[in-house]
């Protein structure tokens, strides 16, 4: 009786584990993709609205943003890709460092002491197999995961470099995609620079609340927090390289 409601907890307790390990991978693919995406968008609108201050050629922004674009798509990539990998080896040393530390403790095999073999008048804690609160300590222990078997589930929860490079690589480039579309579509300076902060700023709000609702914490404030850091960045770009401006030099 005992033994059937102990065990019953143990297959919620593997089903949780598999839910725990996709969330898992599945987080590692959004979190690359979220810091990839708002790092395109914020660093590639900043690096086109620091050469538009300077210049106001459309294609020079144009060039500009593409090749940010290029270029920190393949230094993200090259970054998350050593930054996982490293991750990815200090788990692995701190996993097979625990499990070499752990007693394995192999009670499944205790035998049960046979009537004969148990001397008169003793009490039954000298034969642990027949102990009724043994028995079930035994059942529950053969539906428990090996060290092996744990192992291998942390294998597979380990993120994996590849995987996690392309996918900020494809990100930043998709973010950068944002200010590049209206650099192209309007001619007139003005117009180009302030549609460039909307979008931009739109697509802030969006990459912040996104992030949040995924990862529990506010969405407003996450919001809030990511476009007022992307106006400050902006900001300090397009004023600093202001003053280069050569057609206002000349005047």
């Amino acid at each position: 009786m005992a033994s059937s409601q102990t065990q019953e907890p143990c297959a919620p307790d593997h089903e949780n584990l598999e839910m725990m390990k996709e969330r898992i991978q599945r987080g590692q693919w959004i979190r690359a993709a979220i810091l990839g995406a708002n790092d395109g968008l914020l660093s590639t609108t900043s690096l086109m609205l620091g050469v538009g201050a300077a210049k106001e050629d459309r294609r020079s922004m144009v060039l500009s943003g593409l090749a940010g674009a290029v270029a920190g798509a393949c230094s993200m990539a090259v970054g998350e890709f050593v930054s996982v990998s490293t991750q990815r080896d200090i788990q692995k040393a701190t996993t097979s460092t625990n499990c070499e530390c752990v007693m394995k403790l192999d009670i499944t095999r205790v035998k049960e002491t046979k009537l004969h073999e148990t001397e008169p008048k003793l009490p039954t804690i000298f034969s642990p197999g027949r102990s009724p609160m043994m028995k079930v300590v035994i059942e529950d222990a053969k539906t428990f995961p090996s060290s092996s078997e744990l192992r291998d589930d942390l294998q597979e929860v380990l993120p994996n470099p590849f995987k996690a490079a392309a996918a900020s690589a494809l990100a930043f480039l998709c973010g950068s995609f944002v200010p590049l579309l209206p650099a192209i579509l309007f001619a007139r300076y003005i117009v180009r620079i302030v549609v460039i902060a909307m979008v931009t700023s739109l697509a802030l709000v969006l990459f912040g609340g996104f992030g949040a609702h995924l990862g529990g914490s506010p969405v407003r404030v996450s919001a809030v927090r990511v476009l007022v850091g992307g106006w400050i960045a902006m900001g300090v770009t397009y004023g600093l390289l202001k003053p280069f401006d050569s057609e206002g030099r000349n005047d």
